[in-house]
This record gives structure tokens, sequence and C-alpha cells, in this order.
């Protein structure tokens, strides 16, 4: 996405998209950040009507499509979870079946992105299991301690590396290359997993 002031001034941000294809709508969603440029201004300045430039979608590595057999494995860290939401519902409007289990780690409860969609797409949605992971204050009475996802999570609540499921993991750089080789670790196919990361604001999306 590209912002151009009046005086010439322009930023450059690429975000995830979150939608499923094929729709009549194109659903970004921005997280703001404390003093950043372009995400203060779409989350409170911009209106209906306003005109920015959009390139893309770019890559086509990190996708999961309808036809791609088997369970499906996601895992997320804070905003990350944008592209897999993606996933999840791309995988509803195509009424697919296959597993899927989202492991989505947030530093509070009240960070979680999409929370109400996702308590109801895994009551509604068959095969679709969420399960939760706090770093810094876990609800009250949370059967595990807040902490960072470590190898007995991964053992516990993704899908056994004995499935062969496809792997997706999302999120800031650290977490997503300490849940590629704890997976691994776990005996996962490092062939099956696929990546994305973010850097700072305004850094570049890298996959892999």
């Amino acid at each position: 996405m590209r912002l151009t002031a009046p005086d010439g001034y322009s930023a450059v941000r690429s975000y995830s998209i979150g939608s499923a294809p094929g729709g009549e709508r194109l659903e970004l969603t921005v997280e703001e950040i404390e003093d950043g440029e372009v995400s203060a201004y779409l989350s409170e300045t911009i209106e209906p009507g306003d005109r920015i430039e959009l390139r893309g979608p770019i890559g086509g590595w990190f996708v999961w499509r309808p036809s791609s057999p088997g369970p499906v494995q996601l895992v997320a860290g804070g905003s990350g979870i944008v592209p897999l939401m993606a996933m999840i519902r791309t995988r509803a409007q195509a009424r697919v079946t296959a597993p899927f289990r989202l492991l989505y780690s947030l530093r509070t409860p009240d960070a979680a992105i999409y929370a109400a969609e996702l308590r109801r797409r895994a009551t509604e949605d068959a095969g679709l299991e969420v399960t939760y992971a706090y770093t810094r204050a876990a609800p009250p009475n949370w059967p595990r301690p807040a902490k960072r996802i470590d190898r007995d999570l991964i053992a516990s609540a993704a899908i056994p590396a004995a499935e062969n499921p496809a792997c997706f993991v999302c999120g800031p750089t650290a977490f997503v290359e300490s849940v590629a080789d704890l997976l691994a670790a776990t005996g996962h196919d490092t062939s099956r997993i696929k990546t994305e990361r973010f850097g700072p604001s305004g850094g570049p999306i890298s996959p892999s």
C-alpha cells in the first residue's frame, strides 16, 4: 500500500490479506503501532472515498489452497494471524473438512484479533480447533502459565508430525524462527513448513 500526501511525500507499507479470495471486498487488517506513520492514519484518519494505491498480492509462496489434501497446522504470533485467517475463511468458503488447527500466541487475552469470529468458527466449522498461548498474562484459571510456545505445547496442541500436516507459521521474525525450529524438533517435515515473518514497521515481509 502506498499513501501520498498533498505535498508529494509518500510512504509504502506491506500488509497481509485477511479475506478469502473471490469476494467483492478485499480486507486488510492493520495493527496500529505506537507512533506508526501509516497505521495511525489508517486507523484514525482515513475515510470512505479516500484514495490509496495498492499493488499485489505479491508472492504466492505462503498460500493454502482447498485442493491441497491433508491436515493443516497454523501457528500465529500476534498480527501474524491475518494471512492464517484468510486460510480459515477460505476453508469455510470452500466447505473443506480437512483438519485445521490454529495455535495462536498473544501477549494478553485482549490482544486477540478476530476473537469473536474465531470463537464462532471453532464451534461451527467442523474440524477447526483453536488453541491460545499467552506470553505475558493469561486469563484466570488458564491451564498453562504465561510463557512462550515451547516444545511441550507443540507436542500437545499441534497436529502430530506422523500425520504430515502442512504447516504455516506467521509472526515476528524471532517468533517464526523459534516455532519453525520447534516443529522440526518434534518431527515435522521441514519441507512442509512454510513461514512468513515481519520486522519493524515498514520492514519487508520475508518468505521461506
